[in-house]
């Protein structure tokens, strides 16, 4: 039994907050309506990482796997949302307790669903993953991961290499998640990205819907 699915996927709209240097979402009008055209018509243009979306290996690593080759298995399924205390950063000493299984999928709450949505500005102390974490996730053998702010890892504390680290181990990640209303526990997942032929990321739905054991 279950309850009902929760969206934890970030609204696109223009001005939104996007990651520094990439291309900002942009919805334009191109038909309307209100101007006698025959229907309501628009085109969008944003960095393939904008919003709630996935990473693909190809995004950090040269013969990765594009988006397209996403196992649906990898992100439709039961997962676990882990509530972080830490400040700062996702560290091992705070996952152990959890004993992190192998195929698991695991979302990570933390300040920033409460923090860093709030704005359209990029927040650039946001929780991340630093690579020592990155390589227990990867020894733990989960599945797929997810974040509540832009990325997993940050450019001050070897966010490239956080990457490295768990694309190249196989884990694929969701970034961009709005977990602030959603308790820790077991749920149910479905999160597909738009499958873009070689891309190295994708926009996103991602759901979640209670697991009542």
């Amino acid at each position: 039994m279950s309850t009902e699915w929760i969206d934890i996927s970030v609204p696109l709209a223009n001005g939104m907050v996007h990651w520094p240097g990439d291309a900002p979402f942009e919805r334009l009008k191109t038909l309307a309506l209100t101007d006698g055209d025959q229907c309501n018509l628009s085109e969008i243009r944003a960095s393939a990482h904008t919003g709630t979306h996935m990473d693909a290996p190809l995004h950090y690593l040269e013969n990765g796997l594009s988006i397209d080759a996403l196992p649906i298995s990898a992100t439709v399924g039961r997962a676990r949302v882990i509530e972080i205390q830490d400040p700062r950063l996702i560290q091992i000493g705070e996952l152990e307790p959890h004993r992190l299984a192998k195929g698991e999928r695991i979302l990570f709450k933390t300040a920033n669903s409460r923090l860093c949505w709030k704005t359209p500005e990029f927040k650039k102390n946001f929780v991340h993953i630093p690579p020592e974490t990155a390589r227990h996730l990867a020894e733990a053998g989960v599945k797929t991961i997810g974040i509540d702010y832009l990325s997993v890892g940050h450019a001050e504390t070897g966010g490239d290499e956080t990457h490295r680290i768990l694309l190249g181990a196989g884990i694929w990640i969701i970034e961009g998640l709005n977990l602030e209303h959603v308790a820790p526990g077991e749920y149910e997942l479905i999160c597909l990205p738009l499958r873009i032929a070689g891309g190295d990321g994708a926009p996103a739905r991602a759901v979640l819907r209670k697991l009542v054991l």
